[in-house]
């Protein structure tokens, strides 16, 4: 297996149509997933003092952190449309190596920044609404 670059690890925003067409958020620096479960714990006492977790049970969600130079561009355009008005967009993230993953996201946060004489700078954070899977 070879190291994967990261510029390949694309945040991309669904258009709204049926099926979503994708177009890449320009412009990000870093891009960070992170899965999460929450496990249902069913340990009993033949479990010889041992924890047993329950397959399948329990909340997953998926996270991601991103953060780049704002572009102005149509996807941070309807991502800032999304933050504020509180909406779940169908988002996809893609890697280098081809695989895919889709679902329904909140941004959680979107924050800006920018030096009196440098570039304006985004970050955020999206929340996973529903099963998030390969495409």
């Amino acid at each position: 297996m070879t190291a994967q670059k990261g510029s390949a690890f694309l945040l991309k925003i669904g258009d709204g149509g049926n099926p979503p067409t994708y177009e890449t958020v320009a412009g990000l620096r870093t891009t960070q997933l992170s899965i999460n479960g929450d496990a249902v714990v069913v340990t009993h006492k033949e479990s010889g003092g041992w924890r047993d977790l329950l397959s399948g049970a329990g909340t997953r969600s998926v996270s991601v952190s991103a953060a780049g130079i704002f572009l102005g561009s149509d996807a941070e355009n309807a991502i800032r449309a999304h933050a504020l008005a509180g909406t779940i967009d169908e988002y996809e993230l893609s890697f280098e190596d081809g695989s895919k993953l889709r679902g329904r996201f909140l941004v959680q946060r979107l924050d800006y920044a920018g030096d009196f004489n440098g570039e304006r700078n985004y970050t955020l954070q999206l929340e996973s609404s529903g099963a998030v899977l390969p495409a």
